[in-house]
Formats: structure tokens, C-alpha cells, sequence
């Protein structure tokens, strides 16, 4: 990642942070203190609709189904919900804060 978009970033999240009157402490804290996911699906489309295999099959997994699709393509793993997905390469091509008062900004 390019040290200087990241600054940029850093600055710019900084400056919001004071405008809402939110500390790093209570940053860290709120994320501490987060409460797992629950699981809510056996089933999952790609569209992210869930189904969790109790009531009437909804209308997405029927069609996929009708089609000919079997109901075990669609099976989630164990705990895919609670786990996000983590993205590793972020693209800062289009960082709308590069070169702007706020990447320049010298907070804390």
C-alpha cells in the first residue's frame, strides 16, 4: 500500500473521530466488546440470501432447485457467517482524500 494514501487515510479518519467526539480508546473498546455474529443460515446464495433450512424454502433456492440444481450446492459451512470475509488488497487508486487538506492535516 502507498505510505501516503495510507496517511491520508489515517488523517482523514482522525479528523472524523474528533468531529464525533470518538477516542481511540473508545474505538478499541467498542471492537472488544463486539458480540459474535449469530448463524443464521444452513443455506446461502451467492447473492447473499440466507435460509435456515426451517419454514418454506424461500423463492431463490426453489428456482435453483426447479432447475435442477441440488439443495447440497448450497450448503454453508459451519460458522461461514460469523466469519467475515477479510479483504487483503485494498485498491487505493481512487482514494478520494489523496493530496486534500485532510491528507495534510497533523493531528495527534
Amino acid at each position: 500500500m502507498d505510505e501516503r494514501k495510507r496517511d491520508s487515510m489515517i488523517a482523514y479518519l482522525r479528523h472524523r473521530m474528533d468531529d464525533f467526539g470518538i477516542s481511540a480508546d473508545d474505538l478499541a473498546s467498542s471492537l472488544a466488546n463486539k458480540p459474535a455474529a449469530p448463524d443464521t443460515g444452513r443455506y446461502g446464495s451467492a447473492g447473499g440470501d440466507t435460509w435456515s433450512g426451517e419454514g418454506e424454502m424461500p423463492q431463490w433456492l426453489k428456482q435453483a432447485t426447479s432447475a435442477g440444481q441440488s439443495i447440497g450446492h448450497f450448503e454453508l459451512p459451519r460458522g461461514a457467517l460469523a466469519q467475515p470475509a477479510i479483504q487483503t488488497d485494498a485498491d487505493w487508486k481512487n482514494d478520494p482524500f489523496a493530496g486534500s487538506r485532510l491528507a495534510r492535516s497533523s493531528h495527534r
